[in-house]
């Protein structure tokens, strides 16, 4: 088992994140809220990835007219939990 990380997104319909990180690949994502049929699946798509890879194709992804999206508040919480794993 990984070292266990929670995230609490803002401006998405997601409430929070929960990571699975072993070392800098993603062992598991739960995400709490939002579209769950596509949160799931792109937690399915992801696991066993490096997590910096997902943040390459994730990050500054928007939702309609918002700023962010669920995919990029994915991007932010992996960031802050490699930057947690290595401190």
């Amino acid at each position: 088992m990984g070292k266990m990380f929670t995230f609490y997104p803002e401006g998405v319909c997601s409430m929070m994140i929960e990571i699975e990180l072993d070392g800098d690949t993603i062992n598991d994502v739960v995400f709490t809220g939002g579209c769950n049929g596509n949160l799931s699946g792109i937690s399915k798509l992801i696991k066993g990835m490096k997590a910096e890879d997902v943040i390459e194709k994730l990050e500054g992804t928007r939702c309609g007219f918002k700023d962010t999206s669920c995919p990029d508040q994915l991007s932010k919480a992996l960031r802050l939990a490699l930057d947690e794993a290595r401190a």
